[in-house]
């Protein structure tokens, strides 16, 4: 009988220290990058590592405001301490894992929701999902730079501004 109860102790001992059969949930929750809502921090990892969303808005259609979807997460880091930050990239292929999750769908189109709310307040929210494998992923198509919009020739400044101050010294 002391034998079956030593040896009862010691199954329950090691079925006590033998690892989980399901992983830990992830922890979510909103990480702001500049400003409220425009990030989403996922542990995905043991010791708080994981992935730093970030979160834009696309109004290029009047009136709607939707998710642009970024696909190259910053990579997190002490996210299970007081003060979590992000540094460098992640693998894309995390984002994607990520968003196939259901609770990190829905915390991105909470946090998306509110920052068209605060971005462009008077337009339609319109939720899009997010790319799931690289197939998906649209490149962003930003306007080419014109003549105008580049910056002048610094030396020719300098000129520029030292003539100026030379007026203005021969006027005193």
């Amino acid at each position: 009988m002391r034998r079956l109860r030593l040896l009862w102790g010691v199954g329950l001992l090691l079925g006590a220290c033998a690892a989980p059969k399901e992983p830990p949930s992830w922890r979510l929750f909103p990480l702001q990058r500049y400003s409220p809502h425009d990030g989403v921090a996922v542990v995905n990892q043991p010791d708080g590592y994981g992935l730093h969303i970030y979160l834009e808005t696309d109004t290029s259609f009047p009136g709607v405001c939707r998710p642009r979807w970024l696909p190259d997460p910053a990579r997190l880091f002490n996210g299970n301490g007081s003060t979590p930050f992000s540094s460098g990239l992640a693998a894309r292929q995390e984002f994607f894992d990520a968003v196939a999750r259901r609770d990190v769908r829905s915390l991105l189109k909470k946090e998306l929701k509110a920052l068209c709310q605060d971005r462009a307040p008077n337009d339609r929210w319109q939720w899009t999902e997010p790319p799931r494998n690289d197939n998906q992923v649209v490149p962003l198509q930003l306007p080419s730079l014109e003549e105008k919009d580049l910056l002048t020739n610094p030396v020719d400044e300098l000129k520029r501004a030292l003539q100026l101050l030379g007026d203005q010294r021969a006027a005193e």
